[in-house]
């Protein structure tokens, strides 16, 4: 059924269309990421096609009743306002507490949190996860979510890719992991056009990619157009008649002599001759704060060369221990270590205040002019471009720039310093992907040590070499499963109380040879269905050109993914019985 139909849609701030002459439809079960630059459309378009603004020309038509939510990226609520009047009003406690759907909702964004807590004072975070609540309670044909994991801690985002799979949805984000967990269709809005592709975020890259080489192969056939035709009349009317015949590399080809992303061994040669053996070590070091006990006889070692992701739930010291590190926090005690050629660069989520009154170049030029990344060096100016400051952009006041724009320029001036150590503290907040791209690209080539906290999850294991984790027990786990692996461990640990909990039902006693013979079928039917899984991705990446095969194929996959989960899920109640 079509949910909204969108016929010659224009909009525009300025003398540039952010949208001209777009049209498009959304259906039920349609479940699109919409992806670009910051500033190029994104939010405007959800917000047209929402009916929050109004187009400048065109029309934007939604089925009769529709019922639509909407999730800005503020959250806004009334003053005084509670947990339990934001998300359910003025309903009765018996209309919703015997709805299954409302209370899974709760468990999994608002665990342990009382409905009667006031909004005031909550944290980014909370006042997130209850925007979501509220959006996600009632019943919708139709979401329409713009950077719904703003503020998110990696288990937050992972609870809610697994509810939004079955609900017809449009999200903004920047979020790749997200997006391919949860979309199945790609919208890029670029030069004022919506530019559509089947498939998450991965498949949209691999059919970009396909695109780019098409399109260099054309160039380079145009390039050589007059020189072949040249040729072709000097050898007679014969030789005009042949056509040369062009292959279509299938997705697969495309991405197989592709090089690892970075050559670890030579990065790990140049940051060794850079800082020598030793870089930071942290021994038996505990930091408390306030009542609480962050770290506890922490011993860990941060050495030449090593991309360390940190994650963790929020308030666990992943902050803490960058400030550790940098020297802002004391501990209570033991001692942290720091190499004598250390030269440190620390991106805070609080960034430091940039000149208003400098332009964009001139900002950047007084940390240095030129840079030397990898064997390559690079102006100031071609750093900016890299970082979508293109032409012109390069001399607007620094006082002109969005919060994504300033955010880019303090991540490029602390860059361009040249620093040997870098700590990362959610440096993805902001930044739209085409960014994140780039910023993974220059990180590629740079020679030193580098401990990250992000909840991308996609940029933490795209940047990190291996994950640690503070689990609560006061030390540094390393995960050599990475993010998978924390959050499994996080699901054996001890589940919070919920907020709505039903009487549990008494559990027959089970015979513990007969829960082993169980379980070991489950674990080999899971080993089972993780090979198809892996099979299925092969399959899809050989025939990524064929469109009615990928449909194929991604149907099995889906149905092979829930089956896996759903046998996971009778693992741990069955391991938990025991």
């Amino acid at each position: 059924m079509n949910l909204i139909n969108v016929e010659g849609l224009g909009k525009a701030y300025g003398p540039v269309p952010l949208l001209d002459d777009v049209s498009l439809g959304v259906s039920a079960g349609d479940r699109i990421g919409v992806v670009g630059r910051n500033g190029g459309g994104k939010s405007t378009l959800v917000s047209l096609l929402a009916g929050r603004i109004e187009p400048d020309s065109g029309r934007v038509t939604h089925t009769r009743g529709l019922r639509l939510g909407f999730l800005t990226q503020r959250d806004e609520f009334p003053d005084g306002a509670t947990v339990r009047s934001v998300v359910f009003g003025d309903r009765a406690e018996h209309e919703w507490a015997g709805d299954a759907r409302a209370r899974d909702i709760l468990a999994g964004l608002l665990p342990g949190v009382s409905l009667d807590t006031p909004i005031r004072g909550m944290s980014g975070g909370e006042r997130r996860r209850v925007a979501l609540a509220r959006l996600l309670v009632p019943e919708t044909d139709l979401l329409v979510l713009d950077e719904p994991t703003n503020h998110l801690d990696i288990e937050a985002i992972a609870w809610l890719a697994g509810h939004l799979k079955d609900r017809t949805l449009i999200v903004v984000t920047h979020d790749r992991w997200f997006l391919d967990e949860v979309t199945d269709r790609t919208w890029e809005v670029a030069d004022g056009q919506v530019h559509r592709y089947e498939g998450g975020y991965s498949a949209y890259v691999l059919a970009k990619a396909e695109r780019a080489r098409i399109a260099a192969s054309t160039e380079e056939k145009r390039r050589n157009l007059l020189r072949k035709e040249l040729a072709w009349l000097r050898r007679g009317p014969q030789a005009r008649t042949s056509k040369p015949k062009f292959r279509v590399d299938a997705a697969n080809a495309l991405i197989a002599d592709e090089p690892p992303a970075r050559d670890t061994v030579e990065l790990v040669r140049f940051a060794t001759a850079r800082l020598g053996k030793t870089v930071y070590d942290v021994e038996d070091v505990t930091v408390r704060v306030g009542d609480r006990t962050l770290f506890e006889r922490l011993t860990w070692q941060l050495g030449p060369g090593d991309r360390v992701g940190v994650v963790g739930v929020n308030g666990s010291g992943k902050t803490t221990l960058l400030r550790l590190l940098e020297g802002t926090v004391a501990p209570s005690a033991g001692r942290v270590i720091r190499g004598k050629t250390v030269q440190l660069a620390h991106l805070s989520q609080e960034l430091g205040e940039l000149d208003p009154a400098r332009r964009v170049l001139e900002s950047v030029e007084e940390i240095k002019r030129r840079i030397s990344l990898g064997k390559r060096e690079f102006s100031a100016s071609q750093m900016l471009e890299r970082f979508g400051f293109r032409g012109d952009a390069q001399w607007t006041p620094v006082g002109d720039l969005s919060g994504g724009e300033r955010r880019r320029l303090q991540l490029l001036r602390l860059l361009m310093a040249e620093p040997n150590v870098l700590l990362l503290d959610e440096p993805t907040n902001d930044l739209d992907i085409e960014t994140l791209t780039e910023l993974e690209d220059l990180l590629d080539g740079w020679p030193g040590s580098l401990v990250l906290v992000s909840h991308d999850r996609y940029f933490l294991e795209r940047v990190s070499d291996h994950v640690v984790a503070l689990l609560g027990d006061g030390r540094l786990a390393l995960l050599p499963g990475g993010v998978d692996e924390y959050l499994d461990r996080r699901r054996r640990a001890e589940p919070e109380p919920r907020p709505v909990r039903a009487a549990a039902e008494p559990k027959p006693a089970k015979n513990s040879w007969q829960a082993k013979k169980e379980l070991d079928r489950l674990e080999r039917r899971i080993e089972k269905l993780g090979g198809r899984e892996a099979e299925l991705h092969e399959l899809m990446a050989a025939h990524a050109t064929d469109h009615e095969k990928l449909l194929e194929l991604d149907a099995e996959l889906k149905s092979v993914r829930a089956e896996r989960e759903e046998t996971e899920e009778q693992w741990l109640v069955l391991a938990d019985e025991g």
